[in-house]
């Protein structure tokens, strides 16, 4: 049972390809605590950047480090990041392609229990529609890892967005091969394709496991980096299943199932469904009461998975 939070392995491997590369930078909004980046301001004190309380000039800062050849993170709290400095986010770094990584800690429902305000769920279609702007949500721990090591070598601005608490692991170690950019297939499957983002992922592999006890073969897509998309994998998918079904912890406007929906349409249109967080303001609870009060859950995308392909039978 992992009990380590994406963001703490962010961290970690900051903190050991910080030791090795002095240019290495981590800013933090008085988030140093909730971004699990205080481990890097004891070993690497002189490579962290504490601004306060300043969302809005954290970007600025960063983007003048990076225009300086530093690789700074931006590490703080996704609801703010991806609204209070958006201004700074377009301009600062995307317009003129800064490298600046923007990690966006306790996204989705993370902070359920504090409601709308803490909620990051327009943040993914904020960010894609920003030119220039790399868009990933890791799944595990494992993912994470190579995500990062893969941002040090990566140019240009990214946002990533990880949740607040340990997930369950998706992949059994490292061993793997990971490129921004490129979906996983984790499941393969000629029934229906589930694509899947981020911290739902686990859902979706648990809800392929319930449909081959009923006979059903789901192909099961990670889908870590939403922008750029891998137009293939999805288009391949269209092609070769009856349906795709989409999981994401995001508004159903903008996110991932937007993206999808938006590529079947133009190359391979299948039947679709997309399961995300409805045109309201989510409701306060523990995230995974969340989970399962919005159908994010391995038992409902399993139902709908059923329901979807007997629409596909019916038509």
């Amino acid at each position: 049972m992992n009990k380590i939070a994406n963001k703490q392995i962010i961290c970690d491997t900051l903190i050991k390809r910080g030791k090795e590369n002095r240019d290495i930078l981590v800013l933090t909004s008085d988030s140093r605590g909730s971004a699990s980046m205080a481990k890097f301001g004891e070993q690497l004190p002189e490579q962290l950047i504490e601004v306060g309380i300043a969302e809005q000039n954290i970007v600025g800062i960063a983007a003048g480090l990076a225009s300086s050849g530093k690789l700074p993170f931006i590490a703080s709290y996704a609801a703010f990041l991806s609204m209070r400095s958006i201004e700074q986010i377009k301009v600062d770094l995307a317009y003129s392609n800064t490298n600046v990584k923007v990690v966006g800690i306790s996204g989705g429902l993370s902070y359920g229990p504090l409601g709308m305000s803490h909620h990051a769920l327009q943040d993914i279609a904020v960010m894609m529609a920003i030119p220039n702007m790399t868009v990933i949500l890791p799944a595990d721990r494992y993912e994470t890892e190579k995500m990062t090591d893969e941002l040090l070598k990566y140019c240009g601005p990214v946002y990533i967005r990880v949740g607040r608490n340990s997930v369950p692991n998706i992949h059994q170690s490292a061993n793997f091969d990971y490129e921004i950019g490129k979906a996983l297939t984790l499941t393969e499957g000629d029934d229906l394709t589930i694509i899947a983002t981020g911290e739902t992922v686990k859902s979706a592999v648990d809800s392929s496991k319930l449909l081959k006890e009923k006979g059903i073969k789901a192909r099961v897509l990670n889908m870590h980096t939403l922008k750029p998309l891998d137009e293939k994998a999805v288009i391949k998918a269209a092609q070769e299943t009856a349906c795709i079904l989409t999981v994401e912890e995001h508004s159903i406007y903008g996110g991932l199932g937007a993206v999808i929906a938006q590529t079947v349409i133009q190359n391979c249109p299948v039947p679709m469904k997309m399961i995300a967080i409805p045109d309201e303001p989510a409701i306060a609870g523990q995230q995974l009461e969340l989970f399962e009060y919005y159908g994010i859950s391995a038992d409902n995308i399993a139902r709908e998975a059923v329901n979807l392909l007997n629409d596909v039978k019916q038509s």
